[in-house]
């Protein structure tokens, strides 16, 4: 679903985070809502300085117009539903539509103005997570500006000065709004478009929310026990796979606004760390790493060539994160014979299933009845059975006919002969 908003500044309705220049005082620009959770492939810009755009997960770039040599977005805070995976969503509060809302991307030295309409139940603001910026523009309620109230629109004007990756997010009651899913990410391109090259960019934000199975809603106290564990507030089989071809030089920019830190692996490739919060990292002080640890509130911006076919896992390596909804509270029933008391349970309820007997494996191919509006907690299914993840998972995919630009699935990887593992005879 897709749509456009157009909003006029009417009288008291424009205020400023600083002092709204005459051209800000103009009508305000459109507003691109997009409430699929489907990846958008990137487009080159059409007008000001040109860039090698990057692909969101399960998200897009927002739009933005050209006036009087200002670069100027519009983002719209409010409710949203957010689809966390086939079968199940989520009742979040974001941007534009969804959570997280749309990447902005601008080029270092443009002038930026951004335009923010408060459609939520009570006052925001928003944060530049890691910009060098006039401190009015900070973005933090009460210290560099007043709150955005309900129904009213802010302005923001800064100078892009430093190239690179970073975010943005709430600094007015955080810890429910962030925790609802308002958050997104902001790429900065060099002034040299071909500074920093690749072939493919990616960029996501690490999340979690706690839903109880049944619900749509996160509660937003939660500290530690989360139950899904989501990219750009997507989980397991929901997550797109990272389409690349063979040769390809790929980025993975990634964010962390959850509340524990992810340590990020992937299989079949070894990256080096080209990018933290604070910029890029001299190639004299890369190492080669399989997984980087990502502290709450990090940026890592990690690089690899895509030398080896196939489907190549790609997940935190934290073993609950890659586990949709589950309950902390369920026994351990591993080595424990209940077939007599099962048949017993049986007779009374017939769809009472034996679990974790045998370890969680078998939940994968089990089809017991869920809540409405949850997901199992592994899910998926590949060429060869159940894929026994969920959470913070999904595939790089690397194939030999992967056209430069297309970020479509390409299916399951064909394995040449004999080089499957399989059975002894």
């Amino acid at each position: 679903m897709l749509s456009r908003r157009h909003f006029l500044a009417g009288a008291g309705t424009l205020l400023g985070a600083g002092l709204v220049s005459k051209a800000g005082a103009a009508a305000i620009p459109e507003a691109q809502i997009i409430q699929h959770p489907n990846t958008i492939p990137p487009r080159a810009p059409d007008n000001g300085r040109p860039f090698n755009p990057v692909v969101t997960l399960n998200g897009w770039s927002a739009p933005w117009r050209m006036k009087n040599g200002w670069k100027e977005f519009h983002l719209i805070a409010e409710p949203v539903l957010r689809e966390l995976a086939p079968g199940m969503k989520a009742t979040l509060w974001g941007y534009n539509g969804s959570s997280p809302g749309p990447t902005i991307e601008v080029v270092e030295g443009d002038k930026v103005r951004i335009f923010v309409t408060n459609k939520l139940p009570e006052p925001t603001s928003i944060h530049w997570h890691g910009q060098r910026l006039p401190n009015g523009m900070d973005g933090v309620a009460g210290v560099t500006q007043p709150q955005i109230p309900v129904g009213k629109t802010f302005v923001y004007e800064f100078e892009a000065r430093r190239p690179g990756t970073f975010m943005y997010h709430p600094h007015a009651d955080e810890v429910t709004q962030m925790a609802m899913g308002m958050m997104g990410s902001w790429i900065t391109h060099p002034k040299d478009i071909e500074q920093h090259r690749v072939d493919r960019d990616f960029v996501f934000l690490l999340n979690a929310y706690d839903i109880e199975p049944g619900s749509s809603t996160p509660k937003v106290n939660t500290m530690t026990d989360f139950n899904l564990w989501t990219w750009n507030s997507r989980v397991f089989p929901g997550i797109d796979s990272l389409a690349c071809r063979q040769g390809d030089r790929v980025r993975i920019r990634v964010g962390n606004l959850s509340m524990t830190n992810h340590p990020i692996h992937i299989h079949g490739h070894e990256f080096e760390v080209t990018g933290t919060d604070g910029g890029w990292v001299p190639k004299t002080a890369r190492w080669p790493e399989v997984t980087t640890d990502i502290a709450v509130g990090q940026m890592r911006a990690i690089e690899f060539d895509a030398t080896d076919l196939g489907d190549w896992a790609f997940h935190c390596h934290k073993g609950h994160h890659t586990m949709n909804a589950m309950g902390h509270d369920v026994p351990t029933m591993i080595g424990v014979d209940h077939r007599k008391i099962a048949d017993k349970i049986i007779r009374i309820i017939p769809d009472y299933m034996v679990m974790g007997e045998r370890g969680m494996g078998d939940m994968g191919d089990m089809s017991m009845p869920i809540p409405e509006n949850t997901l199992p907690m592994m899910s998926g299914h590949g060429p060869f059975g159940p894929i026994e993840m969920g959470g913070m998972f999904t595939l790089v995919k690397v194939r030999r006919d992967q056209k430069p630009g297309d970020f479509k699935d390409p299916g399951w990887f064909a394995h040449p002969r004999g080089t499957v593992a399989r059975l002894v005879d």
